[in-house]
């Protein structure tokens, strides 16, 4: 090990001696034009290279980059999604409290054959976690652990257990789009038996797998998968172009979410989009029997994308999501207000930040 440092060292040593330069390629932020520039060889040794693929996933045409997916047949890429929730509330008086909890969804994505433009994928459902953690207590919930004592937490156990190690197949696409999704059927059953020894009136048993139905079908993969993996338009972007998506975020469509993305660089074989936006403040107020009561709430999220030029896969994602909301209560003479903050930090893929 000595002798292999002494080596890195004297061929450092070299390196800096020679003074020598390198021609680098690298894509102006400003104008999304490719440029070429000569650096000395240390600094572009401090500078991350990547090569990049002569047909990448993400490509150029006269200044708009497009995003397909270019994916090894027998090849697998991670989808992990860790979420930390943290949340303070302070009551009329003053005195706040607060809780903390975590998430982690684990799946890869393995690609098994590339026919007609077309990506036979298995998804494998690898591992699930929660906690959670309020007056210096915490309780959790791993599937790579073993069960809790408590008996709600192992249901919740049981269920997850139930889930991971499953497997789903997905037909898509090279431009991303999903052709279809199947394999539900076998972890309709899982779930349904693991429910059984958890949930002893039938009805309920039937109520919480339908529920689970709901929550855990083709549409819903589909919407998540489109979610993560889809950054740019269909129609592309150029460097600095901005573009915005509008969702719901009350079922009666009364309140939307809009996020907007922003196409920050191409370069090194990572693509970077900054995420913002999030639901402008708002207010409500109703008087009844002489007590007013308001309410006003606003969300704001930002953050950043990266994903990998040569495959489209994405690399990592850290978005921060930030709500708060305020209540009060009034007679005209006095008031109480009630104060709740949310900061919700989602990172797909931590373990490449």
């Amino acid at each position: 090990m000595k002798k292999l440092a002494a080596l890195a060292i004297l061929s450092l040593a070299v390196v800096a001696c020679k003074k020598d330069t390198k021609t680098i390629t690298k894509t102006d932020p400003k104008t999304g034009e490719k440029v070429t520039v000569e650096v000395p060889v240390s600094d572009s040794a401090n500078t991350p290279t990547a090569v990049v693929a002569a047909n990448p996933a993400i490509k150029e045409v006269n200044g708009v980059y497009t995003q397909t997916f270019k994916l090894e047949k027998g090849a697998t890429y991670p989808l992990t999604t860790y979420q930390r929730n943290v949340q303070t509330m302070t009551g009329p008086d003053g005195k706040s409290v607060s809780g903390t909890s975590n998430s982690t969804d684990e799946m890869s994505f393995t690609v098994n054959d590339f026919k007609d433009g077309v990506y036979d994928i298995s998804i494998n459902l690898l591992g699930k976690s929660n906690s959670q953690t309020a007056n210096g207590k915490t309780v959790s919930v791993d599937t790579k652990s073993a069960a809790p004592a408590d008996a709600n937490l192992k249901m919740m156990w049981t269920m997850n257990k139930a889930l991971v190690g499953n497997k789903l197949q997905m037909k898509m696409k090279e431009n991303g789009e999903v052709v279809s999704i199947s394999g539900f059927e076998p972890v309709y059953a899982k779930i349904g038996t693991a429910a059984s020894g958890q949930i002893k009136d039938a009805k309920q048993k039937s109520a919480f797998v339908n529920s689970f139905k709901q929550s855990f079908n083709q549409n819903s993969i589909k919407e998540q998968f489109t979610k993560n993996l889809m950054i740019l338009p269909k129609t592309g972007a150029k460097i600095g172009q901005s573009w915005t998506e509008t969702e719901n975020a009350t079922p009666d469509g009364s309140v939307k979410l809009t996020t907007t993305y922003t196409l920050k660089s191409v370069d090194n074989g990572l693509m970077t989009v900054t995420v913002s936006g999030g639901i402008p403040k708002k207010s409500d107020k109703k008087s009844q029997q002489g007590m007013t009561h308001s309410i006003s709430s606003e969300l704001s999220q930002n953050g950043t994308v990266l994903v990998d030029q040569n495959t489209g896969w994405i690399k990592n994602q850290n978005v921060s999501v930030k709500t708060t909301q305020t209540e009060s209560l009034s007679d005209g003479k006095q008031t109480q207000t009630m104060k709740s903050s949310t900061t919700s930090t989602v990172i797909v893929n931590p373990q490449n930040k």
